[in-house]
């Protein structure tokens, strides 16, 4: 293949940003030592460690007491879940989340059920935009421990209201957790939360680096045997060089959120309007306004959303699915299906700094020919 490969699948994971790099490389001189010892190295180490959570507190505008790192985004959704159920098992054992939530915040509700809790699912509308008045509902019936909201879609985009919904939440007295794996160093934080947790490669930094940020007065209780590292909210030792790369990307990524906006959410209309003109049979799903400025999800009809994947590698473009019908799983993503949308041939766009004009109009000039060649293949002409 002569054409390097167009990487777009941000909304997995970003190219290590290269301050990311730049801090890791230099980290990992001097952050070795374990941060809870008192000899020279480990001092040291704790100053690397202190540094890092003070600047991601600044660049988050929360307390540096109310950040733990973890050692991933999944870790810190499980232990935001079911430790904010503990703390306020009194209240009751109910946990109200959306329909669209990550597989992390949907399999801790699992657990939570399996030990005789309750979830109740919220739904979303079409453009996977949450019913709020199912939820405000939802919100004060009795015995609600926990409210779980993703702030915007990983898999279409759709920014969800969680101003408003947070409010139905401080009236009902429930506390809310925000998963803001998408959102933290692409955009503001919305406001009303209680527990939020975020995912360093989202943003460019190092995988295995996760946050959790527990507001001061939230009632939570980790769900982790006890361990005296990181407040007592996350047992282990901590990757410390990824932490810090973590930290130092988060502030790069933040400081250039606004411009990496303007640049990227025109292109991501391009590809909006463009795919739904050129390639018959296809709807662009997700919120057309309220949406992440980097992402887009789209079906094709008549399409192998496996296939289209392996067809779109093959010619150097790295894309996702929030698929439908591939031979591991064989059912379609659970936030298509709580939309009510086409999960066929679904494929999701994610650009990062790293991605130009040219990446997208060369993935726009091929990917019709590839859906129609297909179509062809499983004996769909004519469209």
């Amino acid at each position: 293949m002569s054409a390097s490969p167009v990487y777009l699948d941000a909304a997995t994971a970003a190219p290590l940003h290269p301050v990311a790099r730049q801090a890791l490389l230099a980290a990992l001189d001097d952050g070795w030592a374990d941060p809870g010892k008192l000899y020279t190295q480990a001092r040291r180490a704790r100053q690397l460690l202190d540094a890092a959570r003070e600047a991601t507190a600044q660049t988050l505008g929360v307390r540096a007491d109310e950040i733990s790192f973890t050692p991933s985004g999944t870790t810190a959704a499980h232990a935001a879940v079911l430790g904010g159920l503990a703390g306020r098992r009194r209240v009751g054992s109910i946990l109200v989340h959306s329909a669209i939530e990550h597989s992390a915040v949907l399999h801790a509700a699992e657990r939570h059920v399996a030990g005789g809790g309750t979830a109740t699912p919220v739904p979303v509308d079409r453009l996977g935009r949450l019913d709020l008045a199912v939820w405000s509902a939802a919100v004060r019936a009795p015995g609600v421990a926990l409210a779980a909201l993703i702030g915007a879609s990983h898999e279409v985009g759709t920014v969800q209201p969680v101003p408003a919904a947070a409010a139905e939440c401080v009236d009902a007295g429930v506390p809310l957790y925000v998963d803001a794996a998408q959102l933290v160093g692409r955009a503001p934080l919305p406001a009303g939360w209680s527990v939020l947790t975020a995912s360093a490669h989202k943003w460019g930094g190092p995988p295995g680096v996760g946050l959790l940020v527990v507001r001061k007065g939230t009632r939570w209780e980790s769900p982790f045997p006890a361990d005296e590292r990181e407040s007592g909210r996350t047992p282990g030792v901590l990757n410390l060089p990824a932490v810090v790369a973590a930290a130092a990307s988060l502030r790069a990524a933040a400081a250039d959120a606004a411009a990496e906006t303007a640049r990227l959410a025109p292109l991501v209309d391009r590809i909006r309007a463009r795919v739904a003109a050129e390639v018959p049979d296809v709807e662009v799903v997700g919120d057309p306004v309220d949406r992440l400025p980097h992402l887009v999800t789209f079906s094709c009809l008549y399409v192998d959303g496996e296939a289209l994947l392996h067809a779109l590698d093959r010619r150097g473009f790295a894309v996702s699915s929030g698929s439908s019908c591939t031979s591991s799983t064989l059912r379609p993503s659970h936030v298509l299906e709580a939309m009510g949308v086409l999960s066929h041939g679904n494929i999701r766009v994610s650009l990062h700094r790293e991605t130009t004009e040219t990446d997208v109009e060369r993935f726009l000039a091929e990917l019709p020919g590839i859906v129609a060649d297909l179509r062809a293949q499983a004996g769909v002409t004519g469209l």
